[in-house]
């Protein structure tokens, strides 16, 4: 049994690389040292669980497409929409990265990593909507902590983010944090007024 995990076992190696993987998009704003692709997936996930929760969809499957969304990334790097540009606009297709990674794996669980990619991709269920919500909230947010932490330049990833939440929850959760500080959380559990 081992030896048919092999492939298994060297993917878990391929996608412990986004731990490592910088968002590169952050770079042209001017932050130093951005954070990871494995770092921005985390609060995906999280934020997923949320906005599906209050959608009404599934929040464990809505938490789990976002927790793949962006594994292709160990094998492309993480391309901002300018460097886009310069391939046309075209990028790899998650979906054939996907098929490319899993090779090898056993059947049953091959067919439900392309399922996952695929679903999100297809970007039709509701968990996949409330997937990429998440998503662009969780730039909206990060960019607001850069921002805080001195890099005015976030601004333009803050609003374009906040411009593409399509759900009425993630919108409002969106407005929510736009109200919030970054550090109220921090007042409030010392029992500070924010």
């Amino acid at each position: 049994m081992a030896d048919d995990l092999t492939p298994v076992a060297r993917f878990v190696y391929e996608a412990g690389s986004l731990k490592a993987t910088k968002r590169t998009g952050w770079w042209m704003a001017g932050v130093k040292d951005p954070e990871s692709v494995a770092e921005h997936s985390w609060r995906v996930a999280l934020l997923a669980s949320i906005i599906a929760k209050l959608e009404g969809a599934d929040p464990a499957q809505a938490a789990l497409l976002a927790v793949w969304h962006d594994t292709g990334e160990t094998r492309t790097g993480d391309v901002n929409h300018l460097g886009r540009k310069y391939t046309g606009g075209a990028e790899a297709d998650p979906r054939d990265i996907a098929s490319d990674q899993v090779a090898g794996f056993p059947e049953g669980l091959a067919q439900a990593v392309r399922d996952l990619i695929g679903e999100y991709e297809a970007k039709e269920s509701p968990e996949a909507v409330c997937a990429r919500d998440a998503d662009k909230l969780e730039c909206m947010i990060q960019g607001i902590e850069y921002r805080d932490q001195g890099y005015a330049n976030t601004q333009r990833w803050i609003d374009n983010s906040r411009g593409r939440i399509v759900t009425k929850s993630g919108q409002q959760l969106a407005d929510a944090v736009l109200a919030a500080g970054s550090l109220d959380w921090f007042r409030a559990a010392l029992g500070e007024a924010p």
